[in-house]
């Protein structure tokens, strides 16, 4: 091959390897702008999600405040209603509106004013047929009722035709808004008079100022009429046409009072919740509210009330964005992870084209100096050969190499969970070669069917555990806890006796069953109570507690022990493979026990302190 054509080979290796960089990289590119844009659609989706949710719940809880205050304040006008109805029949009211004499009407300012005082009305009065006030609670003040004419208020005029009246206005001398309510007074010879209770809310308005919320009453025309922002009394919901507000001035029912709208505007979107933007005295600008109506029984009145939203749906949006985020951070990461083996795999594609056009570049060289000297032509295809034969030796060596590591992993959990049953298997034929000497035959049989046993059970257990790295879950049913607590004491009795242990326990009664597997339990038991041991190894007063219980239709089997306790760093991650505070221990334990319980249907729950042991419990579904 020519020198032009060595350039030529090595100038397209060169473009080759720069169009693969470019191509990675163009590819990083696009995965950044997508992981960005699904970020902040995510945020921006889970945001408006988690204000909605926040400002729903919101609006739950303030229609719940909502009816409550709607209550009371039903409370307040039924118990003022009824003054007016005895009044209209008491006999001494009847009796000076009938006569007309002044000794009896002054008779009566003093009943009405020990009467306003002991029900807590504003005032109580009383007028003739012609609408003149002739007795009233607060004759002795100077805005005294006595003497001034109402005819022209509707609740006179009402009452006169209809018996009863309610009315609420601006007073024409205290100047106090107050709900007028109205009781005709009907004597043998026919209407003698009226009899009106005004009713004034300050005490609903106080207890209102003192909550977060803002609430306020309106009427049937969008008068706000109580509340508890006093700026906004006489304020209307929307605004009311020129007729209309020029007639509620004519009547005087509100005085000089400007009738503008509230200081409330809903931004565009749905109803539900109701949300809106209000203007508080005193706040520098508007804030974020759940608005809440609700009407007023008995009356013609609705309810209305604010609730901060701002915090709530600030909170329910960085909640659901936090959601958002952890949901969205695996599929970014597996997609990342995808896209890194794509380029990896590209990489090393292209890093192998560049070793063949590298030998094939060099064999070029040498056949071109070495055109007539065949042997070594061939001298250099046999060692081609040979590092390809080289190569596949080395990947049969790494193949074999990560066979032989899954082995050692699967061998050392096969290892720590046959442990105690071959130290049981050993501990059983030193006691069958001591029955042996002795010829008691009767108890060696007993021990060697034991053994045989243990042998098997040893082979239940690889096979569980190749099973459980299968994740598989056959073999669960009902399973009596009695078998699996008598199979412990086999296993760990005479360990328990050599370290001076002692084993407390609470024996379940034998028809006390749960959805398991017994030799699975059984390896979960054996496993608790072998950890226990472990740690009350520097203790002379060990105790390891094995007991159960109910809650419900789960069965409780707990292991407590009262050693050191678990330190916090290994609880965090104490489910955890390959976590383990022995110095010779493997770490798989735990793990094991965690997935056996839960592909069992249960939990595996653990509770530890410093200094007061450890109590393991496993929660499993009973079974009748």
């Amino acid at each position: 091959m020519t020198s032009a054509t060595t350039e030529g080979l090595s100038g397209h290796q060169n473009s080759r390897r720069q169009k693969h960089a470019s191509r990675s990289g163009l590819a990083w590119s696009v995965y950044c702008i997508f992981a960005l844009a699904l970020l902040l659609g995510t945020l921006w989706l889970a945001g408006g999600y988690g204000r909605q949710q926040a400002a729903l719940r919101l609006d739950a809880r303030t229609r719940n405040t909502a009816t409550l205050n709607a209550v009371v304040l039903r409370t307040v006008l039924e118990k003022q209603r009824s003054l007016p109805f005895v009044l209209s029949e008491d006999r001494d009211v009847n009796k000076a509106l009938a006569s007309g004499d002044q000794a009896l009407f002054r008779a009566l300012d003093l009943k009405l004013e020990t009467l306003a005082g002991g029900t807590n009305a504003s005032v109580i009065y009383i007028l003739d047929k012609d609408g003149m006030t002739v007795a009233a609670s607060n004759w002795r003040e100077p805005t005294s009722f006595v003497g001034n004419s109402y005819a022209f208020r509707p609740y006179y005029r009402d009452a006169m035709a209809t018996a009863r009246a309610e009315y609420y206005a601006l007073g024409t001398s205290s100047r106090l808004p107050g709900l007028y309510i109205s009781r005709r007074v009907d004597g043998p010879e026919g209407i003698v008079g009226v009899v009106v209770v005004k009713v004034q809310f300050d005490q609903v308005e106080t207890d209102w100022r003192n909550a977060a919320e803002v609430s306020y009453v309106s009427d049937r025309r969008g008068v706000v009429l109580i509340t508890s922002i006093p700026q906004w009394r006489f304020m209307t919901l929307t605004p009311i046409a020129g007729p209309v507000q020029a007639t509620i001035r004519e009547s005087l029912q509100f005085g000089a009072a400007p009738l503008q709208p509230l200081p409330l505007s809903t931004p565009a979107g749905g109803d539900r919740p109701d949300l809106v933007e209000a203007v508080l005295p005193g706040a520098p600008s508007s804030a974020s509210f759940v608005r809440v109506g609700v009407p007023v029984p008995t009356t013609n009145w609705t309810l209305n009330v604010l609730a901060p939203a701002e915090r709530d749906m600030a909170v329910g949006a960085r909640d659901a964005r936090s959601l958002g985020i952890l949901g969205l951070m695996p599929l970014l990461a597996a997609a990342a992870w995808l896209l890194y083996r794509r380029q990896h795999l590209l990489e090393r594609e292209a890093e192998n084209w560049a070793a063949r056009a590298e030998l094939e570049r060099r064999v070029s060289e040498r056949t071109a100096e070495l055109s007539t000297a065949n042997a070594l032509l061939q001298s250099e295809v046999d060692e081609r050969k040979k590092a390809v034969t080289r190569l596949q030796e080395v990947r049969e060596e790494l193949a074999q190499a990560n066979r032989l590591a899954i082995l050692g992993q699967v061998t050392a959990g096969v290892t720590h969970e046959i442990n105690q049953p071959v130290a049981a298997i050993r501990s059983f034929a030193d006691n069958a070669r001591i029955l042996l000497r002795r010829h008691d035959a009767r108890a060696a049989e007993d021990n060697l069917g034991a053994i045989a046993s243990l042998t098997e059970r040893i082979g239940t257990i690889t096979e569980g555990l190749r099973a459980f790295s299968r994740k598989g879950t056959g073999g669960v049913g009902p399973t009596g806890i009695a078998e699996a607590f008598d199979g412990v004491f086999l296993l760990l009795n005479n360990r328990l006796k050599q370290q001076g242990v002692e084993l407390v326990c609470t024996m379940p009664p034998s028809s006390l069953r749960v959805m398991g597997n017994r030799v699975r339990l059984e390896q979960v038991l054996v496993n608790l109570v072998q950890n226990a041991m472990e740690a009350l190894e520097e203790r002379v007063d060990g105790q390891v507690e094995l007991g159960w219980g109910h809650d419900g239709e789960w069965t409780l089997i707990t292991v407590a022990d009262n050693g050191p306790g678990i330190p916090g760093k290994v609880m965090e991650r104490l489910f955890t493979p390959f976590t383990t505070t022995k110095t010779r221990g493997l770490g798989l334990g735990h793990v094991i026990c965690h997935d056996i319980v839960t592909e069992f249907g249960g939990r595996l729950a653990v509770e530890s302190e410093p200094g007061r042991g450890t109590r393991f419990t496993i929660r499993l579904r009973s079974v009748e």
